[in-house]
Parts: structure tokens; sequence; C-alpha cells
């Protein structure tokens, strides 16, 4: 160490003391300025329950002040060099290329081309980083304030990235001098189209909302309603082969979103590819509830969502045997479901397939971050004022998991950059948001999220039956994927020790989405099988073999033999089940 650093070193001590100093003597009073920070927290003020946390990060940071200063010191140092390097810069006036961890943020040339702006990126990455890092390294705090500082100081420092500001984002700068202006004149106008003058809400369009229309370009495999109660509709769709497996497949798609993410455009419609397969295919489509139905609770779900419906299909097709699919919050219906099934000699589901779905939280992932006892008490109150809980509401929680993708590159896009709406499918399905029933949304976020009550036997119990998970004998397909932030695979991977039955885990790339709706015909992504499927996650990777491209074939593989011999193809309407309307309905059609 030089003479420099230990002299730096000795005066850091010396500041370090005065500050433990100061520490000792203003101990009481901080601890009353915290008190009175928890008692502010209300539901118009901190909805999230952020503030306690920060405050006992604060507190804990104040107790050691020489790490804080040493962190300090480490950024100061950081900034110094950056310095030097851009003064290098100018003089050459060009930025040195560089190599490392891509971000979409910074992808225009200039970011990296010119002096300024690169010093303008590299500063931000330096303190934004350094702020993260300083936040995780806190010690003595609870695993839930921990993850909750960390998560929201990521956020806010997404938040002040230069390339959300027009000064500070070259493209911008460019694309308003090419443009006359005018991109700012639209960016202007898209803000202003996007801004709720009552409320001062900004709900930032990504899709354009009049690309797609139901049944004619989104959502277009043919089909029939053919039931339908309060919860659901239920879709009966057209074979295409002569001949079809005897058990139907009914899936339960979440209700959290619409159906449709499973039949997007004929080449990456799961449903359409499922009934090419051969198989007899059946889909709930959930009611987007209203206030009349808020009391609906999870009891409910279970029985008009899928014991209901299984009655249906056997009216519909005359087989009492089917195999099931379930999707996120609908696979974790559809595994309640079973084990109460099970506990009342109900065997009509052979096999079970789960897509993105949990039955043990306790590794939920950056969700269990919103769902605190004191958040979910907050939404509480606002769902007691209309009944539900507004579709935007839960639209913006998972699109704050993704901040950068789903709420930051529109931001510019729309205002900065002045740009027209895409046309996606996958993103005109995410803007589509859903309500949640009030009692229905509280027992899900109190019984799984906060005290992870399914996975437990007994934990919960429906129309007065203890459930346990454990009473599922029937053959399972899990299937997680890789990169998933909504429901992680060490989480989805749980379930393999809480059914009794065979499992096949099976491990997709991408995310929540993606990870899903990969066709085979896109080519893309890969998966991960082991044959021996170990109980063990880290001896499951380990012995994983990747499999280039979809998945979708693996998952016809296991479940064809598990459906029965060949029969002849069923048309929707020719059992006991009269047509009610075309396929997509009109559950489907209501907004939020």
């Amino acid at each position: 160490m030089t003479e420099e650093d230990n002299a730096m070193q000795n005066h850091m001590e010396e500041m370090s003391r005065s500050f433990s100093d100061i520490w000792q003597k203003n101990t009481a009073m901080m601890t009353e300025m915290l008190n009175q920070s928890h008692a502010m927290v209300t539901r118009n003020m901190d909805p999230l329950n952020v503030g306690p946390s920060f405050a006992n990060a604060a507190q804990v940071m104040a107790s050691d002040p020489m790490k804080l200063m040493q962190a300090n010191y480490e950024l100061w140092k950081e900034h110094m060099e950056l310095m030097q390097q851009a003064a290098m810069a100018l003089l050459k006036m060009s930025a040195d290329s560089e190599t490392g961890v891509f971000d979409r943020r910074f992808c225009h040339e200039e970011w990296i081309s010119n002096p300024i702006f690169d010093y303008i990126r590299k500063s931000y990455l330096i303190t934004s980083r350094w702020m993260v890092n300083t936040m995780t390294s806190i010690e003595g705090l609870s695993e839930n304030d921990k993850k909750k500082i960390v998560f929201h100081s990521q956020l806010l420092a997404d938040a002040f990235a230069p390339s959300n500001f027009l000064l500070t984002n070259p493209e911008a700068i460019r694309t308003m001098i090419e443009t006359g202006g005018q991109s700012i004149v639209k960016g202007l106008q898209n803000l202003k189209r996007d801004l709720d003058p009552k409320t001062s809400q900004l709900t930032i369009m990504m899709s354009d909302p009049n690309a797609f229309t139901l049944g004619e370009n989104i959502a277009t495999t043919p089909g029939k309603i053919v039931y339908q109660n309060d919860l659901v509709q239920l879709i009966q769709y057209e074979p295409v082969t002569a001949r079809v497996h005897q058990r139907p497949l009914v899936i339960a798609p979440p209700w959290i979103n619409k159906y449709y993410i499973l039949d997007l455009q004929p080449k990456n419609s799961f449903i359409a590819w499922a009934v090419k397969q051969g198989y007899t295919v059946f889909v709930i489509s959930w009611v987007n509830p209203d206030a009349r139905l808020g009391d609906k609770t999870f009891e409910d779900y279970m029985q008009e969502g899928i014991l209901d419906v299984l009655d249906a299909v056997e009216q519909a097709t005359g087989e009492r045997e089917v195999s099931m699919i379930g999707y996120c919050i609908g696979g974790t219906l559809l595994s309640a479901t079973l084990a109460y099934m099970a506990a009342t000699g109900d065997d009509r589901v052979k096999a079970a397939t789960f897509f993105a779905s949990q039955a043990d939280f306790s590794e939920a992932g950056d969700l269990k971050i919103f769902t605190d006892e004191a958040q979910v008490d907050n939404l509480e109150r606002v769902m007691d004022e209309k009944g539900y809980l507004d579709g935007s509401s839960m639209a913006t929680t998972f699109n704050m998991l993704r901040a950068n993708d789903l709420i930051w590159s529109f931001y510019v896009d729309n205002y900065l950059l002045g740009k027209d709406p895409l046309k996606f499918d996958l993103l005109y399905w995410n803007s589509d948001s859903t309500r949640m029933p009030r009692k229905t949304h509280l027992f899900y976020l109190r019984q799984m999220y906060i005290n992870n009550n399914l996975s437990k036997p007994g934990g919960i119990t429906l129309k007065g039956v203890p459930i346990d998970l454990s009473r599922i004998t029937i053959p399972i397909y899990l299937q997680a994927a890789r990169e998933d932030h909504i429901a992680p695979y060490p989480s989805v991977f749980k379930s393999t020790n809480l059914y009794s039955g065979p499992v096949r885990f099976m491990l997709a790339g991408s995310g929540h989405i993606a990870g899903v709706i990969n066709p085979p015909s896109a080519r893309k992504y890969s998966h991960w099988i082991n044959e021996d499927q170990p109980k063990d996650l880290e001896q499951w990777l380990e012995g994983a073999k990747e499999i280039k491209g979809s998945w979708w074939k693996d998952w016809d593989r296991w479940l064809s033999p598990l459906s029965g011999k060949q029969v002849p193809k069923r048309i929707p309407g020719s059992g006991k089940l009269a047509i009610l309307e075309d396929a997509p309905g009109t559950f489907v059609a209501v907004k939020s």
C-alpha cells in the first residue's frame, strides 16, 4: 500500500470514529424518526411497503460508517479512472471500443463512438452498479428487507439511466434533428394520449390497439363455446385429423391473463399445434370479473373452473377420463384440485402437465417482494372499494419485474423518439389485462405466497377437504424455463418432491412466456432433459442433456401413450352440449 493510500486509510478511520460518536449521540433521535417513518406508511404514500425496509437499511449503514465510506472511496476511485479515460478519448476524439454484456439501452452507435456519450454511459453504469452493490452488501437485515431494497434500488437505477432522458440520449437527439423536431411533437402527443387527465396515471402503450381483432387475426383456431357458467366459457376446438386420442385434453390457463397466449397466431399457437397432433382440445376462457363476482372464492374457481368443466367435457365427448394442462396460476389451481379429487375418490384426470407453475412458493422469486403482509393488507383495502383488483395493477407489477424491457424501452420509443406503437401479437396480449376477484386474489396471495400452505399437507382446506399434494399419483410433466422471473425454475422443480407419482421435469430456454410458446417450426432456444429424473436440482442440472429447439415434441411423446387409443374425431356440438357461440367467445373480449 502506498503512503497516499495509508494517509487516506488513516483519514477514513478518523472520520469513522467521528461518525460513530455522532451516531451514539443521536441514536434516540434517529429511533424516533424511524418510528415516525413506520407510522407514516399508508396505502397512498407507500403501497409497496418499501419505506420500512429502506429505513432499516439506513439504520444498519449508519451503524457502520467505515463500510459506507469505503464504498464511497471505491466509487470516487472508479470515477477518477473514468475521467482519465475520457480525457484520453477526447484527445483522440473517439472512444475506445469495448466488449461486455450486451445492454440494449445503449445499442445506438454513439453511446460508444462519441466520447461525451461514452463518458455519460460509463459514469452511469459505475454509479448504478455501485448503488446496487452497496445495498446488496448491507448485513444484518432480514432476507425480505434485503431483497426488497436491492430490487427497488435496481429499479431506481434503471429509472435514472441516461437513455431515459432527451438531452442525454444520442439517438433521441439525432432523431429530433433529422425530423426537424417532429419526433418531439409526436412524443408529446403520445404522452398526452397515454396520460389519464383525471388520475395523472401514465399507461404506456406497448402495442397498437387496432392491430389485432380477436377471432380475425389473433385467437383464430376454429372452435365453439359449448359450456358457460359465471366464471368460464369452455371452448372445444374443431379437429383437423380424422382420428383423435381417446382422452380429451383440457387446458386451464391463468386467469391473471387471457387464455389466447396459447393461441396467438397460427404460426405460434400451442392450441392449433396440439389439435394437429390429434388431441381433442378444450380450453377454459376465464371471465374478466367485475364487482358482481368479487366474492368468488378459490373454491369457486376449483368447482366452476375445473370440476364443472370436467362434467361438461364428458357431456360433450362421452369420455369420462381426460388429461389436463395448467399454466401459471391455472397450474396452482390444478394442483390443489387434483389433491382434492384424490381425497374424494375422483379419478377422471389421468395425466397432468404444468406450464411454469408453482406449488411450493418458498423460492417464488421477485414476485414475493410485492406480497408481504403490509402490501396485501393495502391491496385488500383497495379491493374493498370495487370488489376486484384493476387489471392495470397486476400488469404494472409484472412489468416492474423487467422494467428495462417492459417499461423504459417503450417510454423511450413512445415519448423520446415519437414512434408509433408496435404491431406485435405478444405485446397486444400483454396489454389486454384482466381483473382479479377480491376473495380469490387475497386467498392466493396469503395462502401461497405469504404462508406457502399449498405445499404443506393439510395447509389449506377446500370444500371441507384438507389438501395434500402427496396424494396425487398420476403421471406429471413439469415445464420450467431458465430465465423465468415469475415462476423461477428452482421453485417449479420443488414440485417434483410434492407429488407421489412419476414426474418428468423439463427445463426450457427463455422465460415465462417464450419458454412455453416456442413452436418447433421456430427452431429457437433449447430444452434440457435428464432421463434419470433425480430429485435433487443440482444433480438434475449436472446430468441434463441439452436438446436444440422446442420441447413440444418431447411433451407429445410423453402424453400420447397416456391418452388412450385412437377414436373417430369429435365435432363440437355433436355430443350432449349445444353450441353457444363461435370461439373465441365473449368472455375474452371484455376489456379491463
